[in-house]
């Protein structure tokens, strides 16, 4: 070896001795953070471990519990049932007992009813009407209902046109509007955005209640002329008859209904101060006057000119009345309560003198929503269509002879 290499092996010692240092604490921080780490995950085990403990216990207290509210939810849910039958049972008894045992009909006996000639107006008075058709039908009972959707306000009115070859359904929204909504059938009609499907026509006076009608392929409803219900003048308390063609959207005719101081006819729809009607026999109008504040009136019209044919003071209460209508002739008046609840036919006043207020029957209505806002029979499908709070309903209606016993 040479002179340097005491110098090299001095050098090589000095530059290692650093090195082993810094390895030395290296070393040193690395078993320190890995005790750490132990440490750590001790505490997360032992955690782990209380956890477990405390949900098994907790488990193990509460499986009872469940099975006791498992137990006490089939004895809810049975006694539910049992009571839902009930129930169902309680109805039927009631409806029987209520067929077994009808109320009195609700006619009152008046002097102004019974006897003199009445109001001056177009049209022959208070005398039998001789039958156009050979119908002579009555309702036994309402047979069934359907709930077809819920479409507009409260108050309103649809219907189907009877003497119409088409299926179009006419629905006017509101007591007083001036745009119908045309379907071009009832499956249209019951889709979720039906609006999107209808055509409207806009008519130029708006109506006045819901008594408006669609026959013949025309709109039959009342407007407010100026003066009219609520607007004073000359004219303070009467109507004005349109009569709209719906295909060429114009007004074909018109007329101020004959009879003065009209007033609403059904004690609970306030709106409407003529109701028009179609049945078998042809155009119809229920009104009320101040003349005789108590009771309903009947009209017969010419549906092509709109004249008054004869008049009627019928016996039927204004007093709770909602709606009627017209069969074969016959009036047929639906009476409810004020908060709304189970309507019934509870007077009948026949124009022919066919049937007898003591041999008509007096069927209730199936429960429903609130109160019949408007009431549309159609003669070809024998059913109404109904706008209740709201919901279009379709009753169906189960018929006999006059002549039979009820």
């Amino acid at each position: 070896m040479g002179p340097c290499t005491p110098l090299l092996t001095l050098f090589l010692l000095s530059w290692l001795r650093p090195l082993q240092g810094q390895q030395h604490h290296l070393v040193e921080y690395m078993e320190h953070r890995l005790a750490a780490l132990e440490e750590r995950l001790a505490q997360c085990q032992d955690q782990s471990s209380r956890h477990a403990a405390e949900l098994r216990d907790f488990k193990n207290k509460m499986l009872p519990l469940l099975e006791v509210a498992e137990k006490e939810r089939e004895a809810l849910r049975t006694e539910a049932d049992t009571i839902s039958g009930r129930v169902d049972r309680l109805e039927r008894e009631v409806d029987y007992l209520e067929t077994q045992n009808p109320a009195l009909p609700c006619v009152e006996v008046d002097e102004k009813v019974t006897g003199g000639p009445g109001i001056k107006g177009k049209g022959r008075r208070n005398e039998k009407y001789d039958m156009l058709t050979d119908c002579g039908y009555t309702i036994s009972q309402v047979r069934s209902m359907k709930i077809l959707k819920r479409f507009g306000g409260p108050a309103g009115l649809w219907t189907k046109d009877p003497m119409g070859p088409t299926e179009k359904i006419y629905v006017l929204d509101g007591t007083q509007n001036d745009t119908a909504f045309v379907f071009p059938r009832l499956r249209d009609f019951t889709l979720a955005m039906a609006a999107r499907k209808a055509s409207r026509v806009r008519v130029p006076f708006p109506w006045v209640g819901t008594g408006q009608l669609v026959y013949g392929g025309f709109l039959y409803y009342a407007r407010r002329p100026p003066g009219g219900p609520g607007g004073g003048g000359e004219l303070e308390n009467t109507l004005q008859l349109i009569k709209f063609h719906l295909a060429n959207r114009t007004v074909v005719d018109s007329s101020v209904f004959p009879a003065e101081g009209l007033i609403p006819p059904y004690g609970l729809t306030a709106d409407t101060y003529i109701d028009l009607a179609a049945d078998e026999e042809g155009l119809w109008a229920v009104y009320a006057t101040r003349e005789d504040d108590r009771h309903l009136c009947l009209a017969k019209l010419d549906p092509q000119t709109l004249d008054t044919e004869q008049q009627w003071d019928t016996p039927c209460p204004r007093e709770n009345a909602e709606a009627a209508f017209v069969i074969c002739g016959t009036l047929y008046v639906v009476y409810n309560t004020r908060p709304a609840s189970r309507a019934r036919i509870q007077c009948s006043f026949d124009a022919s003198g066919t049937l007898t207020p003591e041999r008509a029957a007096l069927p209730y209505f199936p429960r429903r929503y609130g109160a019949h806002a408007s009431l549309r029979y159609n003669p070809r499908e024998r059913q109404l269509y109904a706008w209740d709070d709201g919901y279009q309903i379709v009753y169906k209606l189960e018929m006999k002879k006059k002549e039979e016993e009820v």
